[in-house]
């Protein structure tokens, strides 16, 4: 038992330091005040423990969940739109129903899956490039504090790549903290505080933000969650899961929280035999990753309010390592094949672009872009 709970609070902690600081540059990038970004970190840790014990109590299997990594990247290099902070909450509002939808709908998730995978992957990539870049740029701005975080984290992918970005996080959290002491101390409340934003809808942020978080959270996150699970010997209820993390994602829209879904990366931690030799006994551990989350989700406003007052470029830099070796996944199944290469490279060079055209953003025009390209070059193979 204590083998199984410990696997538990591994698969939250590493989920939430890994990429906690992705999350709140994201929510930041689209409009949201410190105060904003602090209150959707907590709907989402809040989201992602109550649907988890709701799952693993009805089908006692491994099901964990994730706030979507790739989806706060893809905020973050949107930027603010039309409408502002409400109008994202309305286009989180959006992507949740369409998430609850495709468990309801199948034909949606097939059309979501019909979309190229090279294609998906590229957009992805271009979207993440962005942040990626920004331990170089923090290395150039502030090496002192950047430095440790990079060498901790370069040690760590040698020694024990699954800790070097949590630990790297430490380190950050530490030069932020001697940061703050020369400076006074931390501003800011530090219990866990929720702010309601009333959404607004609009075009641009629909096409901007709604479609294009949908489909990296589905493509990126949900689809290859549904494999991990199933490399393991689990079936994934797929409209019960589909339905929680939708609801999940609408109720905490209104409160900042951008998308919830699936775990991918962490949940081979909870569903994998180091949880439990007994396959029958591994959804404790998923069950304790709820309850951690829950946990979490009180010390999310204290981490987001160091987060907000950390020196410009820390956070990038924690944030743009942990996106590294989603880049790179995304960049391999972008060229992995010769036929249609041409439409996946400028579909991520568009996405990397960051241009608005008509008020929608670069991840929508990518993958238009990427489909029109593949309709003129794409190859048939004679039958």
């Amino acid at each position: 038992m204590e083998r199984t709970v410990a696997a538990g609070i591994m698969t939250a902690l590493i989920g939430f330091t890994s990429s906690f600081a992705v999350v709140l540059a994201g929510l930041r990038a689209v409009g949201a005040t410190p105060a904003q970004a602090a209150s959707g970190l907590v709907a989402v840790c809040l989201a992602q423990g109550l649907g988890m014990l709701w799952l693993t109590s009805r089908y006692r299997l491994p099901l964990t969940l994730a706030w979507s990594t790739p989806g706060a990247a893809l905020l973050a290099s949107t930027g603010a739109v039309a409408g502002g902070w409400s109008a994202a909450v309305g286009a989180f509002l959006v992507t949740g129903g369409l998430i609850l939808l495709t468990g309801f709908w199948p034909r949606l998730g097939a059309l979501i899956a019909a979309i190229p995978a090279p294609i998906a992957q590229a957009m992805l990539a271009g979207v993440l490039l962005a942040l990626c870049v920004e331990p170089v740029r923090g290395l150039v701005d502030d090496p002192l504090l950047v430095a440790p975080i990079v060498v901790t984290w370069l040690v760590l992918v040698r020694l024990a790549p699954r800790w070097a970005v949590p630990v790297a996080f430490v380190v950050a959290l530490a030069g932020i903290a001697l940061d703050l002491a020369r400076d006074g101390g931390l501003d800011g409340p530090l219990l866990p505080h929720v702010e309601l934003t009333a959404p607004t809808l609009t075009w641009s942020a629909v096409l901007s933000l709604a479609i294009p978080l949908y489909v990296v959270t589905m493509a990126s996150q949900n689809v290859p969650g549904v494999a991990v699970m199933s490399s393991f010997g689990y079936v994934v209820p797929w409209r019960a899961t589909m339905t929680v993390t939708g609801l999940g994602t609408v109720v905490g829209a209104v409160a900042g929280g951008h998308a919830v879904n699936l775990a991918a990366i962490t949940a081979a931690l909870a569903a994998g035999p180091e949880a439990d030799p007994d396959p029958g006994r591994r959804w404790r551990a998923a069950r304790t990753a709820g309850w951690t989350y829950l946990v979490l989700a009180a010390l999310a406003t204290v981490l987001a309010g160091v987060a907000a007052a950390a020196p410009a470029g820390v956070v990038g830099a924690v944030a743009g390592l942990a996106l590294l070796g989603t880049l790179g996944s995304a960049l391999a199944g972008a060229t992995s094949t010769v036929d249609g290469r041409e439409a996946a490279v400028v579909t991520f060079v568009v996405a990397a672009s960051g241009v608005s055209l008509a008020g929608i953003g670069a991840a929508f025009w990518a993958v238009v872009a990427g489909l029109a390209v593949r309709a003129v070059t794409h190859r048939r193979v004679p039958a």
